[in-house]
């Protein structure tokens, strides 16, 4: 294993992916236990393997692979964490404001039916929405802020409207029969 961490901070790519490779599964596991989130999991392995592979030349050796990998994990889990609970803090803020602000009395209630489904799309597909049809960016102005081609913005946008489109039928219907 010592001569595969060698070759791997030394710049061999096959190295490199050999050791990540070895231990994808068990970083895996961790994270799934960690998380108790599949997804979760993935993502944070992925994210995670990505900085190993940004810092295998601080690897120093003073502890097995496997818990440096596992330092990184944990310290990848808990950014990503922090970062969700800001994210969800954010929005229920948003929420909280938008139903108090004062021109509320102005506003249909379907916007705020709106701006909720809005909230459940995945940011791959709110941002161009929003940066489309709220704030009136070009398709190709939108690709260069998310760095994706042009055409990906667009697909982006209307697949993003398509669902949409049935939450806001799923909520009417849920309504009407409630």
């Amino acid at each position: 294993m010592d001569s595969i961490i060698k070759r791997a901070k030394q710049g061999d790519q096959e190295a490199l992916a050999q050791l990540l490779k070895e231990h994808y599964s068990f970083i895996v596991k961790y994270m799934w236990k960690l998380s108790g989130d599949e997804q979760v999991a993935y993502d944070v392995t992925q994210e995670a393997l990505v900085k190993a592979i940004q810092k295998i030349h601080q690897y120093r050796g003073k502890s097995s692979f496997s818990t440096w990998l596992i330092q990184i994990a944990t310290y990848t889990y808990l950014d990503t964490k922090r970062q969700l609970k800001r994210r969800q803090s954010y929005e229920n803020k948003e929420k909280a404001r938008l139903m108090h602000e004062p021109i509320s009395a102005s506003l249909p209630d379907e916007w705020y039916d709106v701006q909720e489904a809005l909230w459940k799309l995945e940011d791959d597909h709110r941002i161009p929405i929003l940066l489309k049809h709220y704030y009136g960016y070009d398709y190709e102005e939108i690709a260069k802020m998310t760095k994706v081609k042009a055409g990906t913005v667009k697909s982006r946008v209307h697949y993003g409207l398509e669902k949409l489109r049935k939450e806001l039928y799923s909520h009417d219907r849920k309504q009407e029969n409630g």
